[in-house]
């Protein structure tokens, strides 16, 4: 090799190949990495998927905006060409990694992040002489490139909307969230803050995530200290005027009874308090505690005609999307003498013409 990159680099072995890994400056990374924009070669022939481009600014203002913050794993390639490890003289498997200059680069697992640190660069120009990480192959041909994207992408395991609303301490609705459920017994009690989803033996009525999504609807965006203190009054009063949660809190019901029989643990009907809590969120004039008592007086079986073609089909089976939730809030509106905005009046409306009255 004539002229060559030269990197920093710990050598180390898996499946029996060496690979290095090294910190690279992020101003470099145009550099080695060159742009592949032909998204009209067919898959087979490529070793990534296409470059989803909506992906990007997502990224890029998430490094911006949390400029002390932000972290990001390393990036993934295989070198196609010439080089050699120089290990050092007090440790061979630390050393230097020298490249051809006339090599390729070719990014195995990472290629969003790397277009989005260039992208932020250009806003953020200090970004350029901060580091990532990057693991080498030695690059084997098309098909062990597809591979190695395979098997650094198929293993991945997503972590659940539940547990990353738990961590994420820049989410202030998140962060209320959790801090409402904690400081109402109930719900701490039966809120599952891991999973997003609830087998029907589940020792928990409730997920982090749904509650999290019923408190988008009433805040929609940012959350004060005021806020956290609305969302934990609105949320008091509901659980205090739900006879089958209390029930439940007191033993008197089970848990198996109340998934089976009643519609107050459906994700959908959380949804639907989300909802109705945002009409209390936007008329603070109205008296919430006294109006959520008529919540007590509600028949929240799901056999009742209150939630018939509302949330609960025909056939039993449970309407899972936007107009559900619209609707059962008009229901619950409705029953605690509420009135409906013109909107809601023309949901009502619609769905009454599709019931025939």
């Amino acid at each position: 090799m004539n002229f060559s990159f030269k990197f920093p680099a710990v050598r180390g072995v898996q499946a029996g190949s060496e690979y290095y890994i090294s910190m690279v400056p992020m101003g470099l990374l145009g550099k080695l990495f060159s742009e592949n924009t032909d998204n009209t070669v067919l898959p087979e022939f490529r070793a990534q998927r296409k470059l989803n481009e909506s992906r990007i600014p997502e990224i890029a203002n998430y490094i911006l905006k949390n400029r002390k913050t932000y972290v990001f794993s390393a990036l993934s390639a295989s070198i196609d060409g010439d080089f050699k490890f120089i290990s050092s003289q007090d440790n061979e498997n630390v050393g230097v990694l020298e490249v051809d200059m006339n090599a390729v680069f070719l990014i195995n697992d990472g290629q969003h992040r790397k277009a989005a640190i260039e992208r932020a660069i250009i806003e953020d120009e200090s970004l350029a002489n901060e580091t990532i990480s990057i693991v080498f192959f030695k690059d084997e041909g098309l098909a062990r490139s597809q591979q190695m994207f395979t098997d650094l992408n198929k293993h991945a395991v997503k972590t659940s909307n539940s547990i990353a609303t738990l961590y994420d301490s820049r989410d202030k609705i998140g962060v209320a969230t959790n801090t409402v459920i904690n400081r109402i017994p109930f719900f701490k009690k039966f809120t599952d803050k891991e999973k997003d989803n609830l087998g029907k033996n589940s020792s928990n009525l409730f997920t982090l995530n749904n509650i999290y999504k019923a408190n988008k609807k009433i805040l929609h965006s940012d959350c004060s200290e005021e806020d956290v203190e609305f969302l934990y009054k609105y949320w008091k009063n509901v659980v205090d005027n739900i006879p089958e949660w209390n029930e439940v809190m007191n033993r008197e019901l089970t848990k198996k009874d109340l998934r089976e029989n009643y519609i107050v643990t459906l994700a959908i009907t959380m949804l639907a308090f989300g909802k109705l809590g945002s009409y209390f969120y936007e008329h603070k004039d109205v008296n919430m505690e006294n109006t959520l008592k008529g919540l007590s007086k509600i028949d929240w079986l799901r056999s009742s005609k209150n939630w018939e073609n509302r949330i609960i089909r025909s056939n039993g089976k449970v309407v899972n999307n936007d107009e559900a939730v619209y609707l059962a809030c008009n229901k619950i509106k409705e029953l605690l003498n509420i009135p409906l905005s013109l909107e809601e009046e023309h949901r009502e409306e619609t769905l009454r013409r599709k019931n025939g009255k």
